[in-house]
């Protein structure tokens, strides 16, 4: 059964998954700034537009365009800039 997620007042959504192996979400951002929290580990990749994230521990923003991929391990939080609307593909575990 698929879920709908709903964040940062409807800017962030997205559909959850299960994978033959692992859950998912496939979704959206619009244009903004975001922090989330990780309860698992999350493997994130940008399918169209760009993300620029800044990674847990780390000072310097880094940008991941389409095709790229990031990986936040569990109980971390990470800051995300949004400059044009940006669909990604996140697995957990």
């Amino acid at each position: 059964m698929l879920e709908v997620n709903e964040y940062f007042e409807g800017h962030v959504k997205s559909i959850a998954l299960q994978t033959a192996t692992l859950p998912a979400t496939v979704g959206v951002m619009a244009v903004g700034e975001y922090t989330f929290g990780t309860s698992q580990r999350e493997t994130m990749r940008v399918v169209s537009g760009a993300l620029t994230v800044r990674l847990p521990g780390e000072d310097d923003w880094q940008t991941f365009e389409e095709g790229a991929a990031f990986v936040v391990a569990a109980d971390r939080s990470f800051d995300v800039k949004v400059a044009v609307e940006t669909a990604y593909y996140c697995t957990y575990g």
